[in-house]
């Protein structure tokens, strides 16, 4: 059952808890993993998730897969989740986590959508412009490849969009043509 509230807790406990001891990048990354393989691995989806296994099998098989690939703090956070019977909790804690460093380091995330991939100095135009037009100075951008747009941009940053595609061009077309507005009515 999610429990974003809880999830936000570990996250931030973490997080405060990494930035005392200095190594706020390395736990970033360690989560960072630790969101992709909860999402790529079913089996360890569902070893964080069984009522079954009990607590120490569990921390000795996550251990063996946590060891060579996350940092010492991440590890032992993960164990004190399997002791506390919250490691099904773990796959919310990882995007709360990312969540709240972006806030902590001040990053805002723009959604870029094309209809075919676009150059990297592209997006580092349109990452300028977003500065520029923002204010902000730290802009992640996440790049959506969409073919339904045919062809120009959407893009997304908080809660403002820009839709500048021919598919919604296409549609105000239609829309006009719907509504007749080129032609008087007659009755």
């Amino acid at each position: 059952m999610p429990n974003p509230r809880l999830a936000s807790r570990y996250a931030k406990a973490l997080l405060d808890l990494a930035v005392e001891q200095g190594k706020l990048e390395q736990v970033f990354a360690d989560m960072q993993w630790l969101q992709e393989a909860t999402k790529q691995s079913r089996d360890l989806l569902n070893l964080l998730r069984s009522p079954i296994t009990n607590a120490k099998l569990k921390a000795k098989a996550i251990s063996a897969v946590l060891q060579n690939n996350v940092g010492e703090l991440t590890q032992r956070f993960v164990l004190l989740l399997i002791n506390k019977n919250r490691e099904s909790v773990l796959p919310e804690i990882t995007p709360s986590f990312i969540e709240q460093y972006k806030q902590h380091k001040d990053i805002h995330t723009a959604s870029l959508t094309t209809a075919v991939p676009v150059s990297t100095a592209i997006k580092n135009k349109i990452i300028e412009k977003i500065k520029l037009e923002s204010g902000y100075k730290n802009i992640e951008l996440v790049e959506k490849i969409d073919p339904a747009i045919i062809g120009g941009f959407v893009l997304e940053l908080g809660d403002k969009q820009v839709d500048a595609s021919i598919a919604y061009d296409l549609r105000e077309v239609a829309k006009q043509f719907k509504n007749n507005d080129f032609v008087y009515r007659v009755r």
